[in-house]
């Protein structure tokens, strides 16, 4: 059995998708092979995808699906065929770190009551990177209230978790909030996590990530909020952190992209 099986869902990401994954092909720990599902790009990701897997056949296996089905479906799709002992996150933009599989490896298998492994990040852009941003050690439960408590394209969870939590949700109240979704269920089932202080990879964001949040998609979040709240057994009168997607909306772009960059100044290290 492979070790470490790496789950990525790709769209329409031709221009960043061979440093997103030349970066495994550079990682210090072997034991892994990558799961990439295609969900119908229109450019040529899906021909650099064959390429790869013509190039190193055992460790690629690529699909795609027959219609465009969003992330979630994606990564559902790809954890059908995985067969790692953990499954480790990457996105076809951000860019993992060489040591970066083998110390959240190393992690688990110290530590076997952690389901899951993440890390700090650095966030980049065309302009360069900016301070690395840093989640607290070990989060709980009530951490949901006001954020994703680990950062998702750096997950490394132990199979067992992702089966027990049922996957991702596919629907389109979770379309932009899927791992969010599935942070709920973990922590209903008791499962705990924990974020490496260090950071091993690098996330693409740039000044477009606000604004591709659209009202619908905030109004979604605030229904997977609540369905977690209530799953979570939380005091009715926290019910008001469901709202924040919302809220945040209503705060001119411009005044949200300086208190973003205020924050990751603040949390680097």
């Amino acid at each position: 059995m492979v070790k470490v099986s790496i789950i990525m869902a790709t769209y329409n990401c031709e221009d960043t998708l061979k440093k997103s994954i030349d970066s495994i092909l550079a990682q210090t720990f072997t034991d892994w092979e990558f799961v990439i599902c295609d969900d119908c790009s229109t450019d040529g990701t899906y021909a650099i995808l064959q390429q790869y897997k013509h190039d190193y056949p055992e460790k690629f296996l690529i699909l795609k699906n027959k219609k465009n089905s969003k992330l979630a479906f994606s990564l559902n799709h790809c954890l059908k065929y995985a067969k790692g002992e953990y499954i480790a996150r990457m996105d076809g933009d951000d860019i993992s770190v060489p040591e970066r599989l083998e110390k959240q490896v190393a992690f688990l298998d110290a530590h076997p009551e952690y389901a899951v492994v993440s890390t700090a990040m650095t966030p980049f852009d065309e302009n360069g990177t900016r301070p690395s941003r840093f989640l607290k050690p070990e989060p709980t439960k009530d951490d949901l209230l006001n954020r994703s408590p680990f950062a998702h394209a750096t997950i490394v969870m132990r199979r067992e978790a992702y089966d027990a939590v049922g996957g991702y949700t596919v629907s389109k109240r979770t379309q932009r909030a899927q791992d969010y979704d599935m942070w709920f269920r973990f922590f209903a089932l008791g499962f705990r996590g924990y974020n490496l202080q260090e950071p091993l990879y690098l996330v693409l964001e740039d000044d477009n990530v606000i604004k591709r949040r659209t009202m619908r998609s905030r109004c979604y979040e605030v229904q997977t909020r609540l369905k977690g709240y209530k799953l979570l057994h939380y005091p009715i009168y926290k019910y008001i952190f469901a709202f924040k997607p919302v809220i945040s909306a209503l705060v001119p772009t411009a005044v949200m992209q300086s208190y973003h960059k205020k924050t990751d100044a603040k949390s680097g290290k």
